[in-house]
C-alpha cells in the first residue's frame, strides 16, 4: 500500500513538473516573440531617426554654408593668362579645381576676418625686411628704366604663394579633361606666368564618403521596402497552435451543447489519429469542412478542438490576412501555409471568414482581381494534395451563399456542417461550463436563465456571466446573485443604464406611453411572449424598453405570429396616439424592424393573399427579378407592404382603446416607479381573469 501511495506521489510529482515545463516553454516563446517584436520596433525607430538626422544636418550645412563662385573654363584661361591667379589646387582624379585669386588674398590681408593670420605670417616670413628689400630693387629698376612704362608691383606679391584663402573665398571651375588640364597648366608654367599649382593624392576616406552619399539614395528606397513589406506582411502570417506543447489545449469537453456537430467530427478526428485504416479500406476523409453559423456559436473553438482531440498542430488564419497591399501577396501566403501544413502534417489548417477570399469570381480589376487570383490559388492546394499528406481545410464562416461554386464541390470543401444557435439544454450547458471558475449564489438558477436567453449565442452567454461577475464585483457581493445576471443581461441586450441622464417630465411621460402601449398590446396577443420587466430609464439608445420572458425556442415562424409581431411592434406608436394625440421619433427602431418583417413576409415567404407565393434573392439584383414578374410588380409590393403596415397599426389602437383603463395605469407606474418587473404587470390584469 505505501508503494502503491509512493508511485502516485512520483507520478503526481512528474505530471506537474512536466506541466510546469510545458509553461516555461511556453512563457519563452512569448517572450521571443515580443522581444522579436520590439526589437524590430526599435530598428525602424533607429532608421527613422538616424535618416531625420541626417537629413537635418545636411539641410543646416545647406543653410549656413556659404558656397564657393564657380567660374567656366573659359574664364580660367582667362584669368591664368593675364596673371590673376596666385594658386591652382587639383585633387587627383576630380573633375574641378580650387582658385586663389591675387586680388582676393589683397582684399583678405585687409579683413578684419584675416587679421590674426596675416599678423602671424608677417612674424613668420620676416615680412618687413622683405618689404624693403623688394622696394630697393624696384627703385633700382625704375633708374635703369626711365624709358620703359613703370608697372605697379603690389606689395602683397610676396604672400600669394603662402596665403591660405577660407574654403569659400575660393573660387571653382570645373574641367573638362585632367591631363589636358595639367598638361596646360605646365605650358602656362614655362610660359612665365607666376602662380602655385598644387596636385594633392586623393582621400580614401572622401571616396568612401562619395560612394556612400551615391548609393544612400538607393539604400534608402531599399530600406523603405523592407519595412513596407513588413508592415504588409509579405512572410507568413499563419499562427500555429501545438496541443502537444500547449498549457491552453482545447478538447470536447471543452465545447458544451453542439452534439450532433461534434459527433460528426469525431470521424475527422479519427482519421487524424489513424489514417492509415483509412487508407487501407480505400476510404478518403474529407479534405475541407466548412462550418457554417452566426458569429460566436463556436465555429473557430469546434476546429480547435477537433485539433486538440486529434493531438495535431493546428494552423490558423484569417481570410482578411490574405490580402494586402501587393498584387500577388495573397497568392503567395496561400502557397506558404500549404507548404507548412505538409511539413507538420498531420494537421488541421483553419481559416476563418474564408468569405474574405472565397467570393464568387468575376470579371473585375484591383482589388477584386487579387482576390480572385488568391482564390484560384487555394483552389488548386486544395485539390493537388497528395494522399500522403494527412492534412485537413477547415474554414468559417456566417455568410456561405457567398462562396464560390468551385470551392464547394467535392474534393475541396466537400463536407459542410451548419451550426446553429443553441437551444435551451445547450445555453444551460454552456451557462454551467463557463460557470465553472466563478463564484455562483446557491439561488442562481443557470436552467431558468437559459430558458430567458432565447437566440442567444455561445458568445453572448459567456459575455453575460462575465458582465455579470463584474456587476458582483463592483457591489463587493461575495457571489454572483440573481441580480447581477440579471443587470448583465440587460446590459448586453439594451446597453448600459443611465441613471444620471436628465429626462423632462414631458419626455418622461410619452416614453411612459410608448412602453405601457408595447407592454398591454403584447398582453392581448397570444402569441407574442409574456411580459418580463418594463422600464423608462435610458439605456443605451433607447429611452426605456420592454423585455419578454422566452417561454420556449422556436424554429419556425407562422403568418399569424409575424402579424402579431408586427402589432406588438406598432403598440408603442399607437399608445402614443391613444393617450397624448400626438406621436414622436421614439417609434423610428419600431419602425424599422416592422417595415423588414412586412416586406419579408411578402418577397421572401410569400404570405401575401395578393402578391402569391415568391421568393426574391436578396443577395442578386432584386430589381432584375421584379422586371421579370412583370414591370407593375415593385408597385404592388409596396401597396401590399403600405396595407400590412397600416393594419397592424390600426389593431395596436384598436387594443389600446379597448383597454384604456390599463394603458393609463401602466404608465402611471412607471411614471411613478420607472421600471415594472413580471409581478407587477400580471396584478394589474388580475381583475379581468
Amino acid at each position: 500500500m505505501q508503494d502503491e501511495n509512493e508511485e502516485m506521489n512520483i507520478h503526481e510529482d512528474n505530471k506537474k513538473e512536466k506541466e510546469k515545463k510545458e509553461k516555461d516553454n511556453n512563457k519563452k516563446k512569448n517572450n521571443s516573440n515580443n522581444g522579436g517584436s520590439k526589437k524590430k520596433f526599435f530598428t525602424i525607430i533607429s532608421i527613422i531617426l538616424i535618416i531625420a538626422i541626417g537629413f537635418s544636418g545636411y539641410t543646416y550645412y545647406k543653410n549656413n554654408h556659404k558656397e564657393a563662385e564657380e567660374i567656366s573654363y573659359t574664364q580660367l584661361i582667362q584669368d591664368i593668362d593675364g596673371d590673376k591667379i596666385a594658386k591652382i589646387e587639383m585633387v587627383s582624379g576630380a573633375s574641378s579645381v580650387k582658385l586663389s585669386y591675387k586680388e582676393d588674398i589683397d582684399e583678405a590681408i585687409k579683413s578684419e576676418d584675416y587679421a590674426n593670420y596675416v599678423n602671424e605670417l608677417i612674424a613668420n616670413t620676416t615680412a618687413e625686411n622683405e618689404v624693403a628689400a623688394s622696394t630697393n630693387e624696384v627703385k633700382d629698376n625704375e633708374k635703369g628704366n626711365e624709358n620703359e612704362v613703370s608697372e605697379e608691383v603690389s606689395p602683397n606679391e610676396k604672400y600669394y604663394s603662402i596665403f591660405e584663402l577660407k574654403s569659400e573665398d575660393k573660387k571653382t571651375a570645373q574641367i573638362p579633361d585632367t591631363e589636358s588640364f595639367i598638361e596646360l597648366v605646365q605650358q602656362k608654367k614655362l610660359e612665365g606666368k607666376n602662380f602655385e599649382f598644387v596636385l594633392k593624392k586623393k582621400n580614401p576616406l572622401l571616396s568612401v564618403g562619395e560612394v556612400l552619399i551615391s548609393i544612400f539614395p538607393m539604400l534608402l528606397i531599399f530600406i523603405m521596402f523592407i519595412l513596407l513589406f513588413q508592415m504588409q506582411g509579405l512572410g507568413d502570417k499563419s499562427k500555429v497552435y501545438d496541443p502537444s506543447v500547449s498549457s491552453d489545449k482545447v478538447t470536447f469537453d471543452d465545447v458544451a451543447g453542439l452534439n450532433e456537430e461534434k459527433a460528426e467530427m469525431i470521424e475527422v478526428v479519427d482519421f487524424l489519429k489513424y489514417p492509415d485504416k483509412y487508407s487501407e479500406m480505400g476510404a478518403k476523409v474529407p479534405k475541407g469542412v466548412l462550418l457554417c453559423g452566426k458569429p460566436g456559436t463556436g465555429k473557430t473553438l469546434i476546429a480547435k478542438a477537433i485539433a486538440g482531440e486529434a493531438d495535431v498542430p493546428f494552423i490558423s488564419m484569417s481570410g482578411s490576412e490574405f490580402v494586402e497591399l501587393f498584387a500577388g501577396l495573397g497568392a503567395s501566403r496561400v502557397r506558404k501555409l500549404f507548404e507548412k501544413a505538409e511539413k507538420i502534417s498531420p494537421c488541421i489548417i483553419f481559416i476563418d471568414e474564408i468569405d474574405a477570399i472565397g467570393s464568387r469570381r468575376e470579371n473585375a480589376i484591383g482589388g477584386d482581381s487579387e482576390n480572385n487570383q488568391t482564390l484560384n490559388q487555394l483552389l488548386v492546394e486544395m485539390d493537388g494534395f497528395g494522399t500522403d499528406h494527412s492534412v485537413i481545410v477547415i474554414a468559417a464562416t456566417n455568410r456561405p451563399e457567398m462562396l464560390d461554386e468551385a470551392l464547394l464541390r467535392p474534393g475541396r470543401f466537400d463536407r459542410r456542417i451548419n451550426i446553429g444557435l443553441p437551444d435551451i439544454g445547450d445555453r444551460e450547458a454552456i451557462l454551467k461550463l463557463h460557470a465553472e471558475n466563478k463564484k455562483l449564489d446557491k439561488d442562481v438558477d443557470l436552467k431558468a436563465i437559459a430558458g430567458d436567453t432565447a437566440g442567444f449565442s455561445g458568445a453572448e452567454l459567456a459575455n453575460i456571466l462575465n458582465e455579470a461577475a463584474i456587476y458582483a464585483t463592483k457591489r463587493k457581493h461575495k457571489a454572483i446573485n440573481n441580480l447581477d445576471i440579471e443587470d448583465a443581461v440587460k446590459k448586453v441586450t439594451v446597453g448600459l443604464e443611465k441613471h444620471n441622464k436628465v429626462v423632462s417630465q414631458k419626455d418622461k411621460e410619452l416614453t411612459a406611453y410608448h412602453e405601457a402601449g408595447h407592454a398591454v398590446v403584447s398582453k392581448y396577443l397570444p402569441t407574442q411572449d409574456m411580459v418580463k420587466e418594463v422600464s423608462i430609464v435610458p439605456r443605451g439608445v433607447a429611452g426605456g424598453y420592454t423585455m419578454y420572458k422566452t417561454i420556449e425556442d422556436k424554429f419556425y415562424v407562422s403568418k399569424t405570429e409575424m402579424q402579431e409581431k408586427l402589432i406588438s411592434l406598432m403598440g408603442g406608436r399607437a399608445g402614443e396616439k391613444v393617450a397624448l394625440n400626438d406621436i414622436s421619433t421614439g417609434a423610428s427602431n419600431d419602425l424599422e424592424v416592422a417595415m423588414k418583417i412586412a416586406r419579408d413576409m411578402i418577397t421572401i415567404y410569400g404570405m401575401d393573399d395578393k402578391i402569391g407565393p415568391m421568393s426574391l434573392d436578396q443577395n442578386s439584383d432584386m430589381y432584375s427579378q421584379l422586371q421579370l414578374l412583370g414591370p407593375d410588380m415593385q408597385d404592388a409590393i409596396g401597396k401590399e407592404v403600405r396595407i400590412i403596415m397600416d393594419d397592424a397599426y390600426s389593431k395596436a389602437q384598436e387594443i389600446l382603446k379597448a383597454h384604456r383603463d390599463k394603458l393609463d395605469v401602466v404608465a402611471k407606474l412607471l411614471i411613478e416607479k420607472e421600471k415594472i418587473n413580471e409581478e407587477e404587470f400580471k396584478n394589474i390584469f388580475e381583475n379581468d381573469k
